[in-house]
């Protein structure tokens, strides 16, 4: 059984460092994969996972690659299991260059207040252990120290964007080594999210792309993931990508078992889309907590549960999936039913005022141009 810091040799320039499951009960933090690489004189880090132990393993690591003399840290999202040791950038001794997506350096920042307001969404939907305030806070603690930035950290996007092409597919992103390296924007499992594909050896890292067919984050965008998942596909069919790492299954996939993954999560989406469906069949409001049970039960069932199941982050699933497949929140209450909006026409709109309403619109109209914004 894997641990923390146990290493995987994909070949002599490349190795994937293993994380850790979350355990909130047992004040444990999820740790993120790290990938290892070198091109040439360049070594190349992505996410540095979180806490003392990790660190420690990555630096490790970071010797078994051969010899490097620059370096360059790539974060693919700003979640604080992928960020924690990004200071090691200022550490290796060698030029390096540091880069973050530039969408989610407000989390990154502050992770708090996006932890709340994803477990927000939640209460009284699953059971949590304190009030959302206190339980995001808690969740945060657990990530310690948590050191995002260094001296040398930018954001991608002051780099001028660039299009990609791998085989039939298009992206936007940004190159490194030069091009061995190809960050690519996917956005799915939060804003900010990109992936990873090496030239050389074609590994794609996906990240928190696969984190199970239904994003849980409140910025998680589900066409996106499967989009990205979808682009996945297509690079292993053209083999243009021939090995398959992410951030939080312990494992290597090569060639067709890879495909065979990237399809699966795909067909889980759908069915779990469907199995959503027939939860809110009869058209009746539902609350969200009733649905949460329904589709636990068929999350286990079907043993689509994600990378790093727990009742919490199936709770975040579920509401997201209400709101994919149409229905909305009939007020902001706690557990508060959802239910499809009803499809009035709109009224008509009167256009230019008249009669007495010209007073204010044309107060309005001195103001706009005075302030220049006619021009």
């Amino acid at each position: 059984m894997a641990a923390l810091g146990d290493v995987i040799e994909i070949d002599e320039q490349t190795v994937l460092v293993l994380g850790q499951e979350l355990n909130v009960a047992q004040g444990r933090p999820d740790v993120a994969n790290a990938l290892v690489h070198r091109v040439e004189d360049t070594l190349v880090v992505v996410d540095t996972g979180v806490t003392v132990a990790f660190r420690a393993a990555l630096q490790a690591a970071t010797r078994r690659v051969g010899d490097w003399s620059r370096a360059v840290v790539l974060t693919t999202h700003g979640h604080p299991d992928h960020v924690g040791n990004n200071d090691l950038a200022d550490e290796l001794g060698v030029p390096v260059e540091h880069f973050v997506p530039a969408r989610d350096l407000d989390q990154m920042r502050d992770p708090a207040p996006y932890w709340v307001r994803s477990l927000s969404r939640i209460a009284g939907v699953v059971p949590l252990p304190a009030p959302p305030p206190l339980a995001g806070n808690k969740v945060v603690s657990l990530f310690q120290p948590l050191r995002p930035f260094g001296a040398t950290t930018r954001t991608y996007e002051e780099r001028p964007l660039e299009r990609i092409r791998i085989g039939s597919v298009r992206f936007t992103g940004w190159t490194f080594a030069d091009g061995a390296v190809r960050v690519l924007r996917s956005q799915g499992h939060c804003v900010g999210h990109v992936i990873v594909h090496l030239r050389d050896n074609g590994l794609l890292h996906l990240a928190d792309e696969p984190n199970g067919p239904c994003g849980a984050m409140a910025d998680a965008d589900q066409l996106k993931i499967q989009t990205t998942l979808g682009a996945a596909a297509t690079l292993f069919e053209e083999s243009e990508a021939a090995i398959l790492t992410d951030g939080h299954t312990f494992a290597v996939r090569r060639g067709a078992e890879a495909l065979s993954y990237v399809d699966g999560l795909l067909e889980q989406a759908i069915t779990l889309q469907e199995a959503a469906l027939g939860l809110t069949q009869t058209g009746a409001p539902i609350r969200p907590s009733a649905f949460a049970a329904g589709y636990a039960a068929t999350i286990t069932k079907l043993g689509v549960g994600g990378a790093n199941p727990n009742a919490m982050f199936t709770g975040m699933m579920a509401t997201n999936q209400l709101g994919e497949i149409g229905l909305r929140p009939e007020s902001a209450g706690m557990d508060a039913p959802w239910s499809r909006p009803v499809l009035d026409n709109p009224a008509p709109v009167a256009g230019m005022p008249r009669g007495l309403a010209l007073i204010p619109a044309v107060v309005a109209m001195v103001g706009w141009k005075l302030r220049g914004r006619a021009r």
